[in-house]
């Protein structure tokens, strides 16, 4: 008995070795702040601060729950126990990324880039969860510093870091980008830091983000744009090469483009465009432009102001800026045109006017994607002024720039202004030209109207009393008379079609944007080419009606007659001022006019003169290369000035003059047919011709007079 006695009051002094060791007693030793060991060539302190483990999240748990295999009854226990393994109670999905990050997986010696502990801390962990988000960035970005300092260095100094320290909402730290515990190495295809994924990363804050949409500049849209862009398209489709967010605005020091350290500041633009097109960059810097904005000019374009920032668009795509159709309009236009900035700078403030009103211009505006354009022969990236030996558009060179194009161009080509402005202190030819035919039109078309308008009254007047009854109608017979044969109606038909397609085709070309144009355009494929087609179709058609007319006159009999009949005579002068009498009032009857008037003789003649000036005009133009090779770019340009004035002065007096005594006028209305059936009747003879219809009668009596006698 008293031997089971002493057994027994020995295992009680002993018990509390058999327990697992207490917090207190651990820190027993571990309180002392002399507690250290040497780990990796580093004296690492092994000494735990009760105050601050007794405000950790693991405060409730003692210290053998996360460290063991030690014998707790061998105290001090050995140096080397079982590393804490924090998997042990932490398993959700988001903890166990960490076992496939780059951070938590081993390399061949097997070790991990880093531990838990690492971020979290040992014993002083804090719950996260219950901080403030922007603590919780805060914290985050200072952990991650404490691996990544040069990283952080930058960071802090970009406008993210700057934002964070300022309390800004939104303001993202590394969590944001790179994740808590599944952080990715960016090279892999998987990390949402990868150049594949890096776009959406950024636009979950730039475009998801009410509060940090509302504070940045850029429109959602604009931002989204990148998707649809050459770079977007690119990465959506597989080519990690393609430019990404951080490839222009940096990764960690991003910083907005107002600042000028950062790297989309304006005069950074074209070194951060060089990463990747660098042959473009050297040609840029000695540019007119480059050259500019290095000097301090500001408002001189760099990559950005003509391909776009985020929107950015192949060349080739129709919808881009720089694309050979809108490149003038859209990338030039908004400078050479602004007049505060050719003011300001010194420039020309009419050139793109000029090319607008060019063939060139007008053909692009038109829908030409092959027509020359600015960077046609100004150049794209290199653009140098004139005065530049080495320019595209020196002296020495335009030759060689316009072969480009017009193969076998030679010095006449440049002798003439390029950009044509009709005013006399830039060319003054073209400016006695441009305004002498205005001066003409004004004349011609302006005398029609008057002539017009009053006959339009005084026939209208009478034609009223004929209805009321007031003046009596004379009974003719119903006999028609031979106006126009077949082969005259068939050569007025050639010309009527022809002459018609002819307007239509040139001001659709010269008014390229005109509401009956802009539906053709848009609905008829390649509406530009077919339009040029018609335009020389039809000025092949009108040219043959008049050469094969021309032989109607000299060797047809008929035709012969026809001329004689055109002639100008003196009675037609004493005709036309008695008409004007009679309009006026001033005299009782009007005049009798035979087979032709004043009226179709002026118009015939003009019709004449008019086919000859587009004829010689017309093959000018289209066969520039040759003309201008022989007769210089300014007479060139002459020549065309000369065909559209004489177009409108032309058309006006059809429209003016042919159409209202055919269609318009009242003893006509509402047409005159004899276009159409070649004849006309007896009363119509009468009217119009009286002393034709006495010649054809007096005719028609002799030859029945020499019938009876037969």
């Amino acid at each position: 008995m008293r031997r089971c006695i002493v057994v027994l009051g020995v295992a009680l002094l002993w018990a509390p070795a058999l327990r697992a060791q207490s917090d207190a007693d651990c820190l027993g030793c571990h309180a002392d702040a002399s507690m250290s060991m040497e780990r990796k060539g580093k004296t690492v302190s092994l000494a735990v601060n009760g105050k601050a483990f007794a405000a950790s999240v693991h405060a409730g748990i003692g210290c053998v729950s996360c460290h063991g295999g030690f014998n707790p009854t061998e105290l001090p226990h050995a140096k080397r126990i079982t590393p804490v393994n924090c998997f042990s109670c932490h398993e959700s999905d988001a903890v166990k990324g960490y076992s496939h990050s780059i951070h938590g997986t081993p390399n061949e010696a097997g070790a991990t880039a880093a531990r838990c502990v690492d971020c979290h801390t040992t014993h002083a962990i804090r719950p996260v969860s219950a901080l403030e988000p922007l603590q919780k960035k805060a914290f985050a970005e200072a952990m991650c510093s404490r691996c990544h300092g040069q990283v952080s260095v930058r960071y802090v100094q970009s406008d993210h870091g700057m934002a964070l320290a300022n309390g800004v909402k939104g303001a993202p730290t590394c969590i944001d980008c790179h994740g808590e515990h599944g952080v990715q190495s960016s090279s892999d295809s998987i990390a949402v830091t990868s150049r594949l994924h890096q776009a959406r990363m950024c636009e979950s804050c730039h475009l998801d983000k009410a509060e940090v949409r509302s504070r940045v500049g850029p429109s959602a849209g604009f931002i989204r744009s990148y998707e649809e862009s050459v770079h977007g398209q690119a990465i959506k489709h597989g080519n990690d090469a393609a430019a990404v967010c951080t490839d222009c605005h940096t990764a960690h020091d991003m910083k907005k483009g107002s600042n000028p350290a950062s790297t989309v500041a304006k005069t950074n633009i074209a070194s951060t465009c060089a990463q990747c097109h660098g042959d473009k960059k050297e040609e840029y810097d000695v540019s007119i432009h480059g050259k500019a904005l290095m000097n301090g000019v500001s408002a001189s374009p760099t990559c950005t102001d003509c391909h776009g920032e985020h929107n950015i668009l192949s060349p080739k795509d129709e919808r881009s800026p720089v694309a050979a159709a809108n490149v003038s309009s859209q990338v030039c236009s908004p400078c050479h045109a602004s007049v505060r900035l050719t003011s300001k700078y010194g420039l020309a403030a009419d050139r793109f006017r000029s090319f607008e009103d060019s063939f060139h211009g007008l053909a692009n505006r038109a829908g030409d994607v092959e027509v020359a354009n600015c960077a046609s022969c100004h150049g794209v990236h290199d653009i140098k002024p004139s005065s530049d030996s080495t320019s595209r558009i020196a002296p020495a060179n335009l030759a060689r720039t316009c072969g480009e194009c017009h193969k076998g161009a030679n010095a006449n080509f440049t002798k003439g202004s390029v950009h044509v402005i009709a005013t006399e202190s830039s060319d003054r030819v073209l400016y006695l030209v441009a305004n002498g035919y205005v001066g003409l039109i004004i004349l011609i078309i302006g005398g029609m109207l008057v002539h017009n308008v009053l006959d339009f009254i005084k026939k209208s007047k009478r034609q009223l009393m004929y209805r009321r009854g007031d003046l009596p109608r004379k009974h003719a017979p119903h006999r028609l008379y031979v106006r126009m044969t077949l082969s005259e109606r068939i050569q007025h038909a050639s010309l009527l079609v022809s002459f018609i397609t002819l307007v239509l085709t040139g001001f659709a070309l010269r008014y390229p944007d005109a509401w009956w144009v802009v539906p053709f355009r848009s609905t008829i494929p390649l509406a530009f080419e077919l339009r040029g087609i018609l335009h020389r179709l039809a000025a092949v058609v009108m040219v043959s009606a008049s050469l094969y007319h021309v032989y109607y006159l000299f060797f047809v009999p008929r035709g012969k007659e026809l001329l004689r009949d055109l002639l100008p005579v003196r009675k037609d002068i004493d005709d036309a001022i008695a008409v004007m009498r009679y309009n006026l009032g001033f005299a009782e009857e009007k005049p009798r006019f035979g087979r032709f008037s004043y009226i179709e003789k002026s118009e015939y003649w003009a019709l004449v003169w008019g086919t000859i000036v587009m004829g010689v005009t017309g093959v000018i133009l289209w066969a520039d290369n040759v003309f201008l090779g022989i007769l210089t770019k300014l007479w060139w340009d002459v020549a065309r000035t000369v065909h559209y004035y004489e177009a409108w002065l032309a058309t006006l007096a059809i429209i003016v003059w042919h159409f209202y005594f055919v269609i318009f006028n009242p003893d006509t209305y509402p047409i005159n047919l004899a276009f159409w059936k070649g004849t006309l009747t007896e009363e119509e003879m009468e009217e119009e011709h009286p002393l034709e219809l006495e010649k054809l009668q007096a005719a028609m009596d002799s030859s029945a007079a020499g019938s009876d006698h037969a």
